[in-house]
This record gives C-alpha cells, structure tokens and sequence, in this order.
C-alpha cells in the first residue's frame, strides 16, 4: 500500500486529544496523526513506564525529551536520550521501551518501513 500523497500542512500538537495506553508499570499517552499508510506521534512515557508487550513494528523514533532504553528481546539494551534517533523495519525486532524517568518523544511508522520493500 503507497502512501497517500499528503498536502502541506502543520500539525500543531496543542490540538491534538491525548489518549492513555497503560503499559506493565506505568502510562503512555499518544498524540496521534494518522494518515494512509502513514502514522506520526507525539508520546509520551510516565516515569517508571514499561512497555506490556514486545513490538514488532517498524518505526523511526527520535528522543526529545528525557531518556529510555529500548530492550530487544535477544537481551540487547540500547539506550537513548535527548537529540538520538533509533530506526528498524517491520519484523526485525522484537523491542520494547523503558523509562526510568520518564520520556517524550517523537514517533514515525508506516508501510515504508516493511521489511523487504522494493521500489
């Protein structure tokens, strides 16, 4: 599935409603942008939030705020703060976040993260 082709616009976040997503210890809350083939987010993570499932998606996610480690399944930590960016395809991780302090950050995923696509 293509993407939909999307005119120029702003997004202004202050707009946006927040939805809760409870997680094994703690509280996600999204803000969420949904387009064709396309899903932007601003999200947020409580202080001692960690994730009840693993995740198998692709996303690009950039740090803004705070810290979090993102924990593969084989045991691999990976931590990120401030200003670091972590990217993976559909299905070639299983991960899951986890934040001590709490985090926000921003979230890209879509259909142009399948493992395997071709042009």
């Amino acid at each position: 599935m293509a993407i939909q082709d999307i005119p120029f616009q702003t997004i202004d976040w202050a707009q946006i409603p927040v939805t809760e997503h409870p997680g094994d210890e703690g509280t996600a809350y999204w803000q969420t942008r949904q387009y064709e083939g396309l899903r932007i987010r601003i999200v947020q993570y409580s202080a001692g939030y960690i994730a009840n499932h693993w995740c198998e998606k692709g996303h690009i996610v950039q740090c803004l705020e705070g810290s979090f480690i993102s924990e593969l399944s084989d045991g691999t930590n990976f931590s990120l703060s401030a200003g670091m960016t972590y990217v993976v395809s559909d299905d070639l991780s299983s991960h899951k976040s986890v934040t001590k302090h709490g985090v926000k950050l921003l979230i890209i995923d879509g259909d142009f993260l399948k493992a395997g696509q071709k042009d």
